[in-house]
């Protein structure tokens, strides 16, 4: 095992390296200046999109806008919030929060393009249903079709292998045990039992499913959280200019924490970031194709709004709470980790509860999500007909997934993940003069941007 572990590692290491994350952020970067702060000057109107109460009736599409973003929040919205946001602030130290800022805030940018393109290239399946997503805008609008398999390939791998089933299944599996002495088979049997009955009945019943229980499961978190921070207001400036000084310093070695230099805390920052938020990798898109909508740059800015609930939001939330409470420079890492700062910051057995429910919420969310994404990747690949052999070697990864060790698993994710960032970003790149123009033509109307906006034809 250790020697397929270390194989692994150097693999992870490889593909997680400069050249990834510098293609990562300055795609995130160039998009960007290109669309003049769009993530940021645009994000008021975004918020009012999601929110608003046109949410595509008698529109083409299979869910409302509001419900294609859930599903995707439902799938970002996981273990990386909670167990990630700890890992990554144990290997690189506080300053890992900055730089997974930094990669949300350009991936705001990412996503937004991303998503616009899944819009705009979609097309109806053999069953009627909406398919669109990167390998339709790599072989649509890139008229590349060995990319678009290669992504879709991909896709079913980190479905299958990555952020869809194990590190998901390993976290609930834990958490049932450690918290309500649930044995692992037990939790196995139920959750697959619980995953089946929800994802048989595609995107329109995971879209309902995720559409009440993601904003009920991020308010019930972000609530823990501001207790943490009320309680320990006086450290909140001095954990803030932690994060910020060490992001640029490094930090030295403190208690049970080995040091981290610059590099590193960058390197783990962005790599969680993005396991969190999923910018770059073309997994929201997938979820944005089936919303029902006539403009692809109003989907654009509804879908680009799930990277900051994420990460600005929810991820920050769970770096401040491990920074001021001071747990991140102790012997404990991942869930643990998570769980003492609730102890240290509310109550010992309240906060341990806290975790579990919330990683209970997260992880389930994120399986349906996956299996709705590995799905569409499966269609793309071999028809309609390997739907249903695709569910059941889902559902079979999801009950093994609880007796996986954590190492190996997160290993895996990374590696999947990394690879399906690449054809994503390449179609991206080539397809940047479509965003852009798409963007400027919605935008270049005479009309007061402050008012609902007037769809336009994607």
């Amino acid at each position: 095992m250790s020697s397929i572990q270390s194989a692994l590692a150097a693999i992870d290491s490889f593909i997680w390296g400069p050249p990834l994350l510098i293609l990562l952020v300055g795609t995130g970067i160039y998009l960007t200046l290109r669309l003049g702060l769009l993530q940021v000057v645009r994000l008021p109107l975004a918020l009012r999109l999601v929110f608003g109460r046109d949410q595509g009736q008698g529109k083409q599409g299979d869910v409302s806008s509001f419900g294609a973003l859930c599903t995707a929040l439902s799938a970002t919205i996981g273990t990386g919030n909670i167990v990630g946001v700890a890992t990554a602030i144990k290997l690189g130290g506080p300053g890992a929060l900055f730089w997974m800022w930094m990669a949300a805030l350009f991936g705001m940018a990412t996503k937004y393009a991303e998503c616009l393109l899944a819009v705009k290239y979609r097309q109806q399946d053999a069953n009627g249903q909406m398919a669109g997503g990167p390998m339709y805008y790599l072989e649509k609008g890139l008229g590349s079709r060995p990319l678009a398999k290669l992504f879709a390939l991909f896709g079913i791998g980190v479905a299958f292998f990555g952020i869809g089933t194990f590190p998901q299944v390993n976290a609930i599996s834990d958490a049932m045990s450690l918290s309500f002495s649930v044995p692992r088979e037990v939790t196995a049997v139920v959750l697959t039992l619980i995953v089946a009955l929800v994802t048989l009945g595609g995107i329109q019943s995971i879209s309902s499913v995720s559409s009440k229980v993601v904003p009920f499961m991020a308010i019930f978190y972000i609530v823990a959280c501001l207790g943490v921070l009320v309680n320990n207001a006086a450290a909140l400036p001095e954990a803030i200019a932690l994060v910020i000084g060490s992001a640029f310093t490094g930090h030295a070695a403190t208690g049970g924490f080995v040091g981290a230099g610059i590099m590193l805390a960058i390197q783990s920052g962005v790599a969680r970031g993005v396991f969190s938020n999923e910018s770059g990798l073309g997994s929201a898109p997938i979820a944005a194709a089936a919303a029902k909508t006539d403009s692809c740059v109003e989907q654009g800015l509804v879908s680009m709004t799930g990277t900051f609930i994420d990460t600005i939001i929810i991820c920050t939330m769970t770096g401040l709470t491990l920074v001021v409470t001071g747990v991140w420079s102790g012997d404990v890492s991942g869930a643990a980790m998570t769980s003492l700062a609730f102890a240290q910051g509310l109550d010992a057995h309240v906060g341990q509860y806290l975790v579990s429910i919330g990683l209970l919420f997260f992880a389930f969310t994120t399986i349906l999500g996956w299996n709705y994404y590995g799905e569409r990747c499966t269609e793309y690949l071999f028809g309609v007909k390997a739907i249903k052999p695709y569910r059941l070697i889902y559902l079979v990864l999801v009950a093994s997934g609880a007796f996986l060790h954590l190492d190996l698993i997160w290993l895996l994710a990374d590696i999947v993940n990394g690879l399906m960032a690449v054809p994503n970003l390449i179609g991206l790149i080539g397809l940047r003069h479509v965003v852009i123009a798409e963007t400027r033509a919605y935008f270049s109307r005479d009309r007061d941007t402050e008012s609902e906006p007037e769809p336009q034809t994607a």
